[in-house]
């Protein structure tokens, strides 16, 4: 594993397993739940690029070093917020819902670009599957956490989610293609997360069905 993505996997895995903590926590769930919770957000996306890749089994199994990643990070958070929730989230009623926005989109960015970059690696060139893989990586440990937390996942509902993957993996492509796979990788990470900021500042979704009043 080169530096870069040792670096983008340290980064995605710490902000999802704060992630996940964020929303266990709001929904009032256990130490346990927590940290499952927490691990599940951090390497689920790659649990399913892994397979999708035909790589049997899964890295997280072959290199624990991001599932105890995700633990420990998930267990610091919870001690945190157990000793300290009431001083810091009560008194700013914003700071838990931008936590977990910050978290989340450092994490989806992150996320799709490593996809990529571990499909290229294994002698990967489609575009069409390093845009799937990409995406999946970026946004199948959101979608896991949302489903085990009882939630609709976040990616069919808010903020152009799976388009600021998409664009940012599109985006990775053709740099490393035409320039490097560094300037791929840092590039994309950046377009996903200014799109997910942009899209939560002007509010920007997608068009939803909904019934009208009478």
């Amino acid at each position: 594993m080169n530096d870069l993505l040792f670096v983008f996997s340290f980064i995605g895995t710490v902000s999802f397993a704060i992630s996940g903590t964020a929303v266990a926590i709001k929904h009032k769930m256990d130490l346990f739940g927590v940290i499952v919770l927490g691990m599940i957000t951090a390497t689920g996306g790659g649990i399913i690029r892994d397979l999708v890749l035909g790589v049997i089994p899964p890295k997280i199994f072959t290199e624990p070093i991001w599932a105890i990643t995700a633990v420990v990070t998930s267990l610091l958070s919870f001690v945190v917020a157990y000793f300290a929730y009431d001083k810091i989230f009560d008194k700013h009623i914003k700071l838990e819902e931008n936590l977990l926005f910050i978290s989340d989109a450092i994490g989806l960015a992150a996320f799709t670009v490593i996809g990529i970059e571990s499909a290229m690696l294994l002698g990967f060139k489609s575009i069409t599957l390093l845009i799937f893989v990409g995406m999946i990586t970026g946004v199948g440990g959101g979608m896991l956490r949302d489903v085990f937390s009882g939630e609709i996942p976040y990616v069919f509902k808010k903020h152009i989610y799976a388009v600021a993957s998409c664009v940012g993996a599109i985006t990775n492509i053709l740099l490393t293609r035409y320039v490097s796979a560094e300037i791929g990788m840092i590039v994309g990470f950046i377009v996903v997360v200014v799109i997910r900021c942009l899209a939560k500042h002007f509010e920007w979704n997608l068009p939803v069905v909904s019934k009208k009043e009478k």
